[in-house]
């Protein structure tokens, strides 16, 4: 680890969700009870949303370590656009199901598993649909016909839903009416507020042995929640490569300066990558050439914000050492 001058036990700003780094801000405690609220009704869908980096999965893994597995089987599906019976096959398999033959067989075994788990243990089956703003609405539909079959008056399955803002467009759909109804509980996850974004980054510089060296200045925590919105994946991001350099300069203090100096090398190197050149949109389907086009004008609108943030306040330090000096 190369900020091992610090004396901390492992990094505090890993990329990876870990669910002992959890941090209860106000809208992730919110979120968390929403998902708790959900399950305990035991049947239909809990939607979780939120921006790339928000801290969405961070959540399920903190759900996932405190529900008892012994009566809880949890299986986590990933969606890059799979249509409906490719996405029947991922969840038996993360059941434990057979993926084998025809959409009707697959459904057939789905349905066997849960209900050998329910009447042989009397375990509840939830699950988790990541990235799930990528899924087609046949697949939503094969979801909420899934979430309909119960064994007497008790459903077999519940679904949590989890991704990116899109995925509220989606539901929002007049043909996904009959979903709609079925959802118990749905929350949107905000981002950081400054005062939070200055416990986050002490809650886990705490959870890693930091005792207070090195200093975070509170007006580089200020530019941290400036450059990054407040959003937990960006703070780790910045934060990660502050305290590199931090370690590499041996600074027992992190300065704003070296904050914002910081956030321009990484804007830097984003541009770099925003700027290579796309692949040829005549190998992809249309729908494809538009993501792409949409997620680099994304990159770009945040490469630009940052730079007029930085921009901002490269001047108000001009301004102030103007008026310094204009008061000697």
């Amino acid at each position: 680890m190369q900020i091992d001058g610090y004396g901390l036990r492992e990094h505090p700003f890993k990329m990876s969700p870990d669910a002992r780094l959890y941090f209860a801000s106000k809208a992730h405690s919110r979120a968390y009870a929403h998902l708790l609220f959900g399950l305990s009704q035991k049947e239909g869908f809990i939607v979780v949303t939120g921006e790339v980096g928000a801290g969405k999965t961070t959540l399920i893994e903190r759900l996932c370590t405190e529900l008892p597995s012994a009566d809880h089987a949890i299986a986590r599906v990933m969606t890059t656009q799979v249509e409906a019976e490719d996405l029947l096959r991922l969840v038996a398999v993360a059941f434990g199901a057979s993926a084998e033959g025809s959409k009707a067989e697959i459904l057939r075994a789905i349905v066997a598993r849960l209900w050998d788990g329910i009447s042989a243990r009397g375990m509840r089956h939830i699950l988790i649909v990541d990235e799930a703003q990528a899924l087609p609405v046949s697949a939503l539909e094969e979801l909420r016909m899934l979430s309909n079959i119960t064994e007497g008056e008790r459903a077999l399955l519940q679904v949590v839903l989890m991704g990116q803002p899109q995925l509220r467009r989606t539901l929002a759909r007049p043909d996904l009416d009959q979903l709609r109804q079925r959802i118990l509980a749905a929350y949107h996850l905000g981002s950081l507020t400054l005062e939070e974004t200055h416990q986050y980054v002490r809650h886990r510089m705490t959870a890693v042995g930091w005792t207070g060296s090195p200093v975070w200045e509170e007006a580089a925590l200020d530019a941290v929640h400036r450059h990054t919105d407040g959003i937990p994946r960006r703070i780790n991001r910045l934060c990660s490569r502050i305290l590199l350099s931090g370690s590499l300069e041996q600074r027992p203090v992190l300065t704003a300066e070296l904050a914002e100096a910081t956030a321009l090398e990484l804007d830097q190197d984003l541009g770099e990558i925003v700027s290579a050149p796309e692949p040829e949109p005549e190998e992809r389907g249309l729908e494809d050439a538009i993501r792409a086009l949409e997620d680099r004008i994304t990159n770009l609108e945040h490469l630009t914000a940052g730079r007029e943030r930085l921009l901002r306040r490269i001047q108000d330090l001009v301004d102030g050492a103007e008026a310094t000096r204009a008061g000697r």
